[in-house]
């Protein structure tokens, strides 16, 4: 009983050993994502980006956003649908352009009627008292 590891141990693979031929199943638990080899590498770049790579490992799903159900509900609660057509309520598609000629306390103040926590309206009032 070594270092406390005594007796059976349940393989944390998928298959203990592989059948033979067609019966055969994978037994170091599946595809994963590899390293990429560095194109074009001159000598001693491509040990070097492997290393870099090895360091962060990467999820097979990494850098995808989850889909949005459609039913889910919206998280512009006070926008009208119409917002940025040319016809209906809410700021039209010239609103962008008037955004840059606000100053940056009106902006805040703006971002301010959506956040619960009260942050962004002391940053806008701290901006409104410094004049900007």
């Amino acid at each position: 009983m070594a270092n406390g590891h005594g007796g059976y141990r349940r393989p944390s693979k998928p298959a203990v050993v592989s059948g033979p031929g067609r019966l055969s199943k994978r037994t170091d638990g599946g595809p994963s994502q590899g390293g990429v080899p560095l194109p074009n590498a001159k000598y001693g770049e491509n040990a070097n980006f492997q290393s870099i790579e090895r360091g962060a490992p990467m999820a097979a799903d990494a850098g995808v956003p989850a889909p949005v159900p459609l039913t889910a509900p919206t998280a512009r609660p006070h926008e009208p649908v119409t917002a940025g057509a040319v016809l209906g309520p809410g700021p039209g598609p010239g609103a962008a352009q008037t955004m840059a000629q606000r100053s940056v306390s009106d902006v805040l103040q703006m971002v301010a009627e959506n956040d619960p926590t009260g942050q962004v309206g002391d940053i806008a009032a701290l901006a409104r008292r410094s004049g900007i």
